[in-house]
Parts: structure tokens; C-alpha cells; sequence
């Protein structure tokens, strides 16, 4: 398949989630977004927690948002007249503010609230037919609530980011039963993506006992690339840039240059699969 023809394709919408705050779903968001540009990929990022931190992170500062997540959401602008241009070639995000944490209240009256996104996502994906996207990343907020549950909604999977540490798997299963009852009653296409293991930490033997449960439970759904614990990647938000223009070399940045062609020959294998194809 030619890459001409594999660009008029629809987007792969990912929505990286996990109720657990500090687990590196932002992180994960930005460096994997970047990383996926770096190997050509067109990639938008959409910032859908109300602490805006994946846009701070892609040098966006506040001043800059001129239209936010909340704006698609709730005054129903286009979702592509939101996207920002980042520091990243290839790499755009619809930012986000502290509105958005008023949208529970906002959309409780309304039945179809869990649609927004995706309605935003569709209209935009035919709008910008000609300027199609490869993936569409959403960085969920740290909590099950409404706008979690918009992202489950617009998307094809859910990517979690699961940290090496002792309570790792403590609380998956609600996120895991929210998937379920979203499956079986908002998006029946919504599939595991994938379980990509953080912080990691090779010099301690519980973060080596933490992989093994995990891949344990979830087995090949778990990627072979691990995230390390790299100081490196906690400093360049502070900087307001992805770790891999921080700096290229060092270890975390390597590891989501490993995880961004480990998704993109997935979902090569899933493209011909559904084509009937020998994989």
C-alpha cells in the first residue's frame, strides 16, 4: 500500500487514559505525539484536562489559545479551527484551559453529551479531508468523569499508561469496567491499544516485578518498550518542549521513539488484517 493512499485514510484516534494522576499519561501524550512526527506521521494532540498541562508542555503558552477544548465542547466551533501549530513539524493540539472543568455542569441536560467530542472530531475529519491526519491523540483528565468519557466515546482505542510502581494495577479495573459499559453502550468499536509501562526504574528489582504482573494479566496488549524513570523527561516541560528537542539522546527519549514505531507497526498490522491480508 502506497503511503498516498494510506494518508486518505481515516485517522487512528487514541485516547490515553488512566484515572490515576501521575502516571504519565500527559508525558506520554506529548513525547509520543512528537515521536510519531518524527517519523512522519501528521499528528493532533487534543488537551482535553483542564490543567492545560500538554499544551504548556508544547510551548503554548495561555495567551496563545484563542480557541480551547472547551470552545469545541460547548460553543461548538470547529475542532480544526482550534488546532495550534507546536514547536514539533507535524504536530498540532487544540488546547485547553481551566474551563473545561465546568463542563460536567454545563452538559448535564443534555442526553447526547457523551457525543460532543466525537461529533467535533467527525464534522472536522470531513471538513479537512484534504489535509488528513495519521493519528489523533486525546490526553485525558486524571478522573472518570464526562470528558473521559467524551474521549472513549470519539475514540478507536485507549492507550493506558501504567506506572512501575507497587499500586500499579490498583484501580484499572473501573477504568477497565467504564471501557466495557462504554463499549456496550456509546462506542462499540473502542478497543485495548495497548498498556505502556512508566517510570520505569532497571536498578530496582520492584519495578521488574510490577512488568511481570502486568504483562501477566495483559500479556501481548503490553508493549515490549518501557518508559524509564529519566530526568530528562520530567525537566522539559519546564521548558516548554517535548524531551526528544530537549534532548534527543537520552534514555526516555529513545524509549518513545521505540514505543512510536511499535504503534505505528501495529496499527499496519491491523490495516491489513482488516484488509484480509496475511499479516
Amino acid at each position: 500500500m502506497s503511503d498516498e493512499v494510506e494518508r486518505r485514510r481515516a485517522p487512528r484516534v487514541i485516547a490515553i487514559a488512566n484515572q490515576k494522576g501521575g502516571v504519565g499519561k500527559t508525558t506520554t501524550a506529548i513525547n509520543l505525539g512528537t515521536a510519531l512526527a518524527a517519523i512522519r506521521q501528521k499528528v493532533a494532540i487534543i488537551d482535553l484536562d483542564p490543567q492545560g498541562n500538554a499544551s504548556t508542555g508544547l510551548g503554548v503558552p495561555p495567551q496563545e489559545r484563542k480557541l480551547t477544548a472547551y470552545d469545541v465542547l460547548i460553543e461548538g466551533d470547529p475542532l480544526h479551527a482550534a488546532m495550534v501549530k507546536t514547536v514539533v513539524p507535524g504536530l498540532s493540539i487544540v488546547p485547553s484551559d481551566q474551563l473545561l472543568s465546568g463542563v460536567e455542569l454545563e452538559l448535564a441536560d443534555d442526553q447526547r453529551r457523551s457525543y460532543r467530542l466525537k461529533r467535533a472530531i467527525d464534522k472536522s475529519l470531513t471538513e479537512l479531508s484534504g489535509e488528513a491526519l495519521d493519528y489523533i491523540l486525546i490526553d485525558c483528565p486524571p478522573s472518570l468523569n464526562v470528558l473521559t468519557v467524551n474521549s472513549l466515546t470519539a475514540a478507536d482505542s485507549i492507550l493506558v499508561p501504567l506506572q512501575c510502581e507497587f499500586f500499579a494495577l490498583e484501580g484499572l479495573s473501573q477504568l477497565l469496567r467504564t471501557v466495557d459499559r462504554v463499549r456496550g453502550h456509546l462506542n462499540s468499536r473502542l478497543d485495548i491499544q495497548g498498556v505502556v509501562l512508566t517510570m520505569y526504574d532497571g536498578r530496582n528489582n520492584l519495578s521488574a516485578e510490577v512488568a511481570a504482573d502486568v504483562r501477566e494479566h495483559f500479556g501481548d496488549k503490553v508493549y515490549k518498550t518501557m518508559i524509564p524513570r529519566n530526568v530528562r523527561v520530567s525537566e522539559a516541560p519546564s521548558v516548554g518542549k517535548p524531551v526528544l528537542l530537549y534532548d534527543l539522546q537520552c534514555s526516555g527519549s529513545q524509549a518513545y521513539i521505540s514505543l512510536a514505531k511499535e504503534i505505528v507497526q501495529q496499527e499496519r498490522k491491523r490495516r491489513r488484517e482488516e484488509q484480509g491480508e496475511v499479516a
